[in-house]
C-alpha cells in the first residue's frame, strides 16, 4: 500500500521472489517521495562520517531517538543509496564526484541532490523503472484499501475501492502500508493531496498499536502568499547561505539558537511563527527568506524547480524577499514497528513515514525521511519473506458502497476543511490543554458526521480519506494531551519544559483511544 520509496523499495524486494500487488491512489508518481525537494543524508565517507550522521539524528531527535534504529539507518543507507545510484539514479554531481549540501542541525555537507531540488522525483523515478523489470509486479493505480482483513487476530488480505467503485477483496500472506504521511489533516501544509494518513488509520482501525503520533513536524520554510500553495522552500536554501529576516528586516535566528538558520527544524519553525505573532490577537506579522547575498553560486541552476515557481508570483531567488510560514511536512509518529517492519498485528508491517521506529524522535534530521523509506522498506520486505505467513482466503468483499450525491460530496468537503482548519487553530506549533481539547471537540462533531454518510452505505474515496483524517486527527490530539511535557516537535505553551524524568518515552496509541509511554 504506497508508492513512494519505502513502497517501490519493498517492491523490488519482493518481486525476487513471489507476486507483487502495489496499489496506490493515484499513479505511482503520486506521492509525498515524488515532492521531497532538498535530498538524501547519507554517510558515504566510511565510519567515521557514519557515527557523526549518527550524533546528528539523536541530537535532533530531542533526547527520544531509538539508538539502535538511527544505528541501522545511518549504517545500512550507503549501501542502500549506492544500490540506487546502481539502479540508475542520476544524482548531481561534478567531475565525477557527487555533490553535497548541507541541512539544518547537520554538522557536515551530507545531502546528495538530483536536477538541483528535484531529488525525490529522480528516486520516484530510478525506483519505478528498475520495479517495472520485474513482471511479478502488478500495479493498482487510482486504488484505494478501504480495510485491513482480520482473521484469528492476523491481516491476511486487504478491500479494494477503485474509481470505477468496484470493490475487490485481495487476500494476502503479508500486507505492508507504505502510504506515508498525513500533512492534509492540517490546512497548511507542504504535503500533496494524497497524504491523508490512510494506511496510519486502517491500521489503528485492524487493532495495531500507533506510537508517537503527537510529534508533527512542520517545515520552517513554506511559502506563503494568500491564495497561493504551501509550497516547500527547501532547506537547502538554508544550506546554502539563505538568511531569515523579520518584518522590520531583522535576522532573528541569533536569539534562539546558536545554529541560526541552521538550528533543528522545530527550533526554526517555532521561531518563524513567533517572529511572525502581531501585537493584536489573529495579527500576523511577515517573516521573509533572504538569499540577496548568496553569490557563490548560481541560484537558478541550483534550485530551478523553486525557481520556476516563485516566477510564476514575479520573485526571484537572486533578487527579492521571498514570504515564509511553516507548514505541516511530515509525522515523526506512525504504525508502531519492530526494526524489521514488524507491527503489533501479525502479518501487518509498515514502512516508510507511516511507520514508527523511532528514528525520528521527536524531530526529523533534516533529509533522513527517503533515506529512512530506502533502508525500513528492503527491511520489510525481507521480514516479510522471513516469516512466510501462509496464505487464507481473506473471504469475500463488502457491497460496493452507494456513491455520494453532489451535495453530499460538498459535505464530506466542508468536514474536511472544518477539520483542517481546527488542527491548524488547536494543534499547531503552540499547543495547551485548552486548545487541544477544543480540537476534540471539532474533531468528534467532524467524525460524527462521516459516520452518518457510512451509515447510510455511502462511500467512495473522498469519505474514506475524511474518515482517515479524522482518525488521525484524534490520535494527534490524544496523543498531544497525553504528553504534558515539551520535545521536539511538540510544544506545549501549559508544559514548556522538556521533563526526561517522565516522558523520555514513546507515547504508545491503542485501538481504545488510551496513552501509554514505554521505554525502547
Amino acid at each position: 500500500m504506497g508508492a513512494g520509496v519505502a513502497g517501490l523499495r519493498a517492491a523490488v524486494e519482493l518481486a525476487r521472489h513471489g507476486e507483487v500487488l502495489l496499489v496506490t491512489k493515484e499513479s505511482v508518481a503520486e506521492s509525498n517521495t515524488h515532492y521531497a525537494q532538498g535530498g538524501i543524508a547519507v554517510a558515504m565517507e566510511g565510519d567515521a562520517d557514519v557515527s557523526l550522521h549518527l550524533k546528528d539524528t539523536v541530537n535532533a531527535g530531542d533526547g527520544l531517538v531509538y539508538d539502535a534504529a538511527a544505528r541501522v539507518l545511518v549504517a545500512e543507507g550507503p549501501v542502500r543509496v549506492a544500490e540506487l545510484i546502481e539502479w540508475g539514479a542520476n544524482f548531481d554531481s561534478k567531475n565525477g564526484q557527487l555533490l553535497r549540501t548541507r541541512e539544518g542541525a547537520h554538522s557536515l555537507a551530507r545531502i546528495l541532490h538530483a536536477n538541483g531540488d528535484a531529488t525525490g522525483a529522480e528516486i520516484s523515478r530510478s525506483l519505478a523503472a528498475f520495479a517495472h523489470v520485474h513482471k511479478r509486479i502488478r500495479c493498482a493505480e487510482w486504488t484505494t484499501v478501504t480495510r485491513l482483513i482480520v482473521q484469528d487476530g492476523r491481516v491476511v488480505g486487504v478491500d479494494l475501492l477503485d474509481r470505477s467503485n468496484h470493490v475487490e477483496r485481495v487476500s494476502a500472506p503479508a500486507v505492508l502500508v507504505a502510504a506515508g504521511g498525513a500533512g492534509q489533516v492540517y490546512s497548511d501544509t507542504t504535503n500533496p493531496c494524497v497524504a491523508t494518513g490512510d494506511g496510519i488509520a486502517l491500521a489503528s482501525a485492524a487493532g495495531a498499536l500507533l506510537a508517537d503520533m503527537e510529534f508533527y513536524q512542520f517545515h520552517p520554510t513554506a511559502f506563503s502568499r494568500p491564495g497561493a500553495p504551501r509550497f516547500l522552500l527547501s532547506e537547502s536554501l538554508r544550506g546554502e547561505g539563505a538568511i531569515l529576516l523579520n518584518d522590520r528586516g531583522e535576522r532573528f535566528m541569533e536569539r534562539y539558537h546558536p545554529l541560526l538558520e541552521l538550528a533543528p527544524r522545530d527550533v526554526v519553525a517555532r521561531a518563524i511563527t513567533r517572529e511572525g505573532m502581531g501585537a493584536k490577537p489573529g495579527e500576523s506579522r511577515v517573516v521573509h527568506l533572504d538569499m540577496r547575498a548568496v553569490k557563490n553560486i548560481d541560484l537558478h541552476q541550483r534550485f530551478p524547480g523553486i525557481t520556476a515557481f516563485l516566477a510564476d508570483y514575479g520573485l526571484d531567488l537572486a533578487r527579492d524577499l521571498i514570504p515564509v510560514r511553516p507548514a505541516a511536512h511530515y509525522l515523526m509518529g506512525g504504525i508502531k514497528t519492530d526494526l524489521n517492519g514488524r507491527a503489533s498485528l501479525p502479518g501487518l508491517y509498515a514502512a516508510g513515514e507511516a511507520a514508527c521506529t523511532g528514528v525520528h524522535g521527536a524531530n526529523r534530521l533534516a533529509s533522513n525521511s527517503l533515506l529512512e523509506g530506502l533502508v525500513f522498506g528492503a527491511r520489510a520486505a525481507q521480514s516479510m519473506l522471513a516469516d512466510a505467513l501462509p496464505l487464507v482466503s481473506a473471504g469475500a468483499p463488502e457491497a460496493a458502497p452507494l456513491p455520494l450525491a453532489p451535495p453530499e460530496a460538498a459535505q464530506v468537503e466542508a468536514v474536511i476543511v472544518r477539520l483542517q482548519a481546527a488542527m491548524w487553530a488547536f494543534a499547531g506549533l503552540l499547543r495547551e490543554e485548552s486548545t487541544l481539547r477544543e480540537g476534540l471537540k471539532a474533531q468528534q462533531a467532524c467524525a460524527e458526521a462521516l459516520a452518518q454518510l457510512a451509515a447510510q452505505g455511502k462511500g467512495g474515496r473522498r469519505l474514506e480519506e475524511a474518515q482517515s483524517l479524522c482518525r488521525v486527527a484524534r490520535a494527534i490530539l490524544v496523543s498531544a494531551l497525553a504528553r504534558t511535557e515539551s520535545r521536539g516537535a511538540h510544544f506545549r505553551n501549559d508544559f514548556p519544559k522538556r521533563d526526561d524524568a517522565r516522558f523520555q518515552k514513546h507515547s504508545i496509541l491503542s485501538r481504545d483511544g488510551s496513552v501509554t509511554f514505554e521505554k525502547w
